[in-house]
């Protein structure tokens, strides 16, 4: 009976997302739209150019592989190594793990703090294209993308308008401030 109720639930929602989309509704994933800009990327590549960030990126990896060598001799000379060298490898792994997890929440703050700074650069154009784009395309209905959404057409979503227009008014701003 249950699978009955799937069925017609499922039937449902594919009669039914061609009227959703007479009537108006569409969705939207604000995160990737302001982050597949070019705004976006050039911000990124400037973090990535940063002398902290790119050191602490390439202390990371060294740790990672440094991790990695230790944790893979002492699997191939487990059975000759002594317990004390045994004990000492093991605790060299966790020191170089626990290293690793400081320098990647450094790396990931940054990156967080970048992806903020975007957002703020972006939020009233963004919010004044939102809007253009809902009167435009007779919006009543406007979801956020991937937040318990069970079904979406693609041709409903309008994150690449969004980051299209996005990108086409950051071309715009210095233009317009000479």
């Amino acid at each position: 009976m249950k699978n009955i109720y799937k069925l017609y639930l499922l039937a449902f929602l594919f009669i039914a997302s061609p009227l959703f989309a007479m009537e108006g509704v569409a969705v939207i994933d604000m995160r990737t739209a302001v982050l597949s800009t070019q705004g976006a990327a050039d911000a990124f590549k400037a973090l990535e150019e940063d002398p902290d960030y790119s050191s602490n990126l390439e202390e990371a990896k060294s740790l990672q592989a440094d991790r990695q060598a230790i944790a893979e001799k002492l699997q191939k000379e487990l059975e000759t190594l002594s317990q004390e060298e045994i004990a000492q490898m093991q605790k060299d792994i966790q020191d170089k793990g626990k290293d690793l997890e400081f320098l990647a929440g450094k790396i990931q703050q940054a990156q967080e703090e970048t992806a903020q700074a975007v957002f703020a650069q972006s939020g009233p154009a963004m919010q004044k294209i939102i809007s253009e784009l809902i009167a435009a395309k007779q919006i009543k209905v406007l979801l956020a993308k991937n937040e318990t959404l069970l079904f979406s057409d693609s041709s409903l979503d309008l994150t690449d308008d969004v980051t299209s227009m996005l990108d086409v008014a950051a071309a715009g701003a210095p233009a317009q401030t000479d």
